[in-house]
């Protein structure tokens, strides 16, 4: 399994829509639709292939799901397919993201999830608690990146 970091340069960029578009998670085509529209400067997808074969995926993003908070930036559309399960593949879709963002210069990365436990075993801590855009409370969770 190999983790590649997808930028919208890069030919990889449509398969990775695509594949977001149909996959079995709903929030994977709202991955797909930022991903046509909105990604823009250092924003990008990490993307777990094996065998030419996407197995999960993550974005950098400057924002999330939260209006009006000061914290940036985001790894978001957390998400590895049913068969990819139990092979810790979230642990190394979050590292290379967060690998990548400490090359950028950032301090401390944030990730929004209504999750209990899940983010807390990669050393994210619970920071703050807001509406998403849609109305549903979702915890704030920061990583330091020094």
């Amino acid at each position: 399994m190999k983790i590649e970091r997808i930028e919208q340069k890069d030919k990889f960029w449509r398969k990775v829509i695509d594949y977001a578009e149909h996959c079995s998670w709903q929030g994977g085509k709202y991955l797909a639709e930022d991903m046509e529209k909105n990604f823009s400067d250092w924003e990008c997808v990490f993307a777990a292939v094996e065998k030419g074969k996407i197995a999960g995926y993550c974005a950098v993003l400057k924002r999330d799901c939260i209006n009006d908070v000061p914290y940036t930036p985001y790894i978001g559309y957390v998400f590895v397919e049913e068969d990819f399960r139990g092979k810790r593949l979230s642990r190394e879709l979050l590292q290379n993201a967060e690998s990548y963002l400490k090359e950028q210069g950032f301090p401390a990365v944030y990730i929004v999830s209504h999750f209990d436990g899940f983010y807390e075993k990669y050393g994210y801590e619970h920071i703050d608690t807001k509406p998403a855009y849609w109305g549903e409370m979702q915890k704030i969770y920061r990583h330091g990146l020094t």
